[in-house]
């Protein structure tokens, strides 16, 4: 299965009217009231204009109850595997556990913390996009939930990966400052390989990253914290000490569990290492690194 088939199957139509076509592996395939659902909040997302409100979901019943159990497993997930920061700004934040929030009313939230706010991700968002309007404390996020007949698993980033995995960390002043300084790197480069390197770092801190704490591993990263069965299987896999040329060498596969992870001391050992690089990265790193793409 191509990756961007399963991570982001849409196009758009004649009219320019977004249509989903979920994989025969896709929890969604063959859900024609879904995959309408998606389109029209697909639709929504691609005319909001920047600078105004997020548009209003009119989630379903259902989708409330997929959220509400994802909720509770998480939560008993996070007491057991997340880190204590973690845990404490999730408090901060205080989602909502009975509903789907809107992105507006976490966008208020985040805003008032640190500056940051949540604007709608429509399929695939160019990776320097992604990562550009970071610097300027904006952050693409999806605003479908993933499909109720398996509220433990998607195959895509949704709301909930979004809210649950990278929100609380958005309403952190000191992570907060990583994702900014991301778009900072990204807008500065110039070489595609380059910005694949800031990519891999990312991803083995704020997307699968974890800590040593009290003589175990915690979770911190968004890709564990919103996914039941990460949880419950990272300390399975090599968790390896911070390293530059570990991460930008180590292939990862978005369909998998992941095998490799990368541990700080703290979070605060993680911010010193992340931060350092993405204000010093320039267009020679991959060469002084090592690293060929």
């Amino acid at each position: 299965m191509d990756d961007v088939a399963l991570y982001a199957p849409m196009t758009y139509d004649e009219s320019g009217y977004p249509r989903y076509a979920f994989p025969a592996n896709h929890p969604a395939h063959g859900d024609e009231d879904y995959t309408e659902r998606r389109n029209r909040i697909a639709h929504l997302g691609a005319q909001h204009v920047y600078g105004t409100p997020a548009p209003e979901i009119d989630y379903h019943e259902r989708d409330h109850e997929t959220w509400r159990v994802i909720q509770r497993s998480l939560a008993e997930r996070h007491d057991e595997y997340a880190a204590t920061d973690v845990v404490k700004w999730a408090a901060e934040l205080a989602l909502p556990a009975d509903r789907v929030p809107q992105l507006n009313e976490v966008t208020e939230r985040l805003t008032a913390m640190t500056g940051f706010g949540l604007q709608p991700a429509v399929g695939f968002v160019p990776i320097e996009e992604f990562y550009g309007v970071q610097a300027d404390r904006r952050f693409y996020a999806a605003q479908f939930i993933r499909h109720h007949s398996q509220p433990l698993f998607s195959p895509e980033a949704d709301v909930v990966h979004e809210l649950v995995g990278h929100a609380p960390a958005l309403g952190n002043p000191k992570v907060a400052e990583l994702y900014r300084l991301t778009g900072e790197a990204v807008r500065r480069v110039a070489e595609p390989r380059t910005i694949e390197l800031i990519s891999r770092i990312f991803w083995f801190t704020l997307e699968y990253g974890v800590i040593e704490e009290g003589g175990q591993f915690r979770a911190y990263g968004a890709g564990l914290l919103s996914s039941f069965g990460e949880l419950e299987r990272f300390r399975e896999a090599d968790i390896r000490p911070l390293d530059l040329k570990g991460m930008a060498t180590t292939e990862y596969d978005i369909t998998d569990y992941q095998h490799v992870l990368f541990a700080g001391r703290s979070i605060d050992h993680v911010h010193e290492f992340f931060s350092e690089f993405l204000r010093t990265v320039d267009d020679e790193d991959p060469d002084r690194i090592g690293v060929s793409f």
